[in-house]
């Protein structure tokens, strides 16, 4: 799995999008069922020629197709929209369906990962309470939990709870949906000569996150990408770690602890 994703949330020429970030170096781009675009990206893939081995894709089941006929019936239809026979990794995209329905869609997509329709299985916006619920019936534990991490919203507690337990953690919303003018941002941007959001980015890959950055804009998209020469130093990340005011720092729906 990269440790840059590109996300195509609320993209609307997503196709033009991914092929950009295809150029920009990407090879890992983070799609859903419920944003309507797995189709667009799987024509990206296709129009800038890429084999499909060569990009890890990511997409997700959301609540309303849970349960496990439906699940099934789903996970097909990614296939297809993505194209080739696999998808890289399938998540749970949200907790809301309910104990039963979440365990029941996690072993159905488990039973695609034995059919070889899915490489890996995740899930997204889970607390540690929904974690539990799958050790608890005796699964094995996802390969990725993707919560919104930034260092306003830093959920220490699922991380920890992660790192513990061998899960990835995937970012999304790392870039605050374009929030990025607190002063400490500004300040750490110009003392490397970077903008914020790299980095907003680059302290998110030293936290061990997989960051995915959004963007329609092609220079935006690969200036995104260049966050690897540079390093935060200590008392950057402190500062950028002080900036954590919990759940009220949260820019998106963050649903971790529905029950």
């Amino acid at each position: 799995m990269p440790r840059l994703g590109f996300g195509v949330y609320k993209n609307y020429t997503t196709t033009v999008s991914v092929v950009e970030a295809l150029k920009a170096g990407y090879r890992h781009v983070d799609t859903a069922q419920a944003y309507r675009n797995e189709a667009h990206v799987g024509a990206a893939l296709k129009e800038f020629g890429i084999r499909r081995e060569d990009v890890f894709i990511t997409t997700k089941i959301i609540s309303s197709h849970h349960g496990r006929e439906k699940t099934l019936r789903v996970v097909e239809t990614s296939v297809n929209n993505i194209g080739g026979d696999y998808i890289d990794l399938f998540l749970i995209h949200d907790p809301y369906a309910g104990t039963k329905l979440r365990i029941e869609t996690y072993k159905a997509l488990q039973e695609c990962q034995q059919a070889g329709k899915i490489r890996s299985v995740g899930v997204s916006n889970y607390g540690i309470k929904h974690l539990e619920e799958i050790r608890e019936a005796g699964l094995e534990a996802p390969a990725v939990n993707q919560i919104e991490l930034h260092p306003f919203c830093q959920q220490r507690e699922i991380v920890d709870y992660c790192r513990r337990n061998n899960i990835v953690v995937s970012a999304y919303s790392p870039l605050l949906q374009g929030r990025m003018d607190h002063m400490v941002l500004q300040e750490i941007a110009r003392k490397h000569s970077k903008d914020a959001a790299q980095v907003l980015i680059r302290w998110s890959l030293q936290k061990g996150f997989v960051p995915l950055p959004k963007s329609a804009t092609p220079a935006r998209i690969r200036s995104n990408t260049e966050v690897y020469d540079f390093v935060l130093d200590a008392v950057d990340m402190e500062r950028m770690d002080d900036l954590d005011v919990g759940k009220e720092g949260a820019v998106t729906w963050n649903p971790v602890d529905v029950d």
